[in-house]
């Protein structure tokens, strides 16, 4: 009878991943319910981090029933389905009119708001919607 070999322990790094993708999971849920705050960047940040730490929770976020079509697109060919884009670009537009409509925050912090969705419409807007054809 053989014994498995002994695992060597994990480092600070693996961990400080594991952890973090798993804030970004949670976060991204949060967000599915909270329009002020997105889904997509969480979860891929998430996929991210689990790609570099741990192959059983990577393997679980990109076959999960209902977080995994958020980013298995995203790791398989790098494009944002229309339809993400779609929502994301709405949650962003809804966002940031309550913001602006309902909020008493600073109108600098309101600018900073908007300065960060701009550039996640952009970044959204400038991937493409399919993969390319072979």
């Amino acid at each position: 009878m053989t014994s498995a070999p002994p695992s060597r322990p994990r480092s600070w790094r693996h961990w400080s991943l594991v952890a973090f993708g798993w804030t970004c999971v949670g976060l991204g849920v949060v967000g599915a319910v909270l329009p002020v705050l997105p889904t997509t960047p969480f979860l891929l940040l998430a996929l991210w981090a689990f790609g570099r730490s741990s192959e059983r929770f990577h393997g679980w976020l990109l076959n999960h029933r209902w977080l995994g079509r958020y980013v298995a697109e995203w790791e398989r060919h790098r494009v944002i389905p229309v339809r993400a884009k779609v929502a994301a670009l709405t949650a962003m537009a809804v966002s940031l009119t309550w913001a602006v409509l309902s909020s008493t925050a600073p109108w600098y912090a309101l600018a900073a708001m908007a300065a960060v969705m701009a550039y996640g419409a952009w970044f959204v807007l400038s991937k493409p919607s399919r993969p390319r054809a072979e």
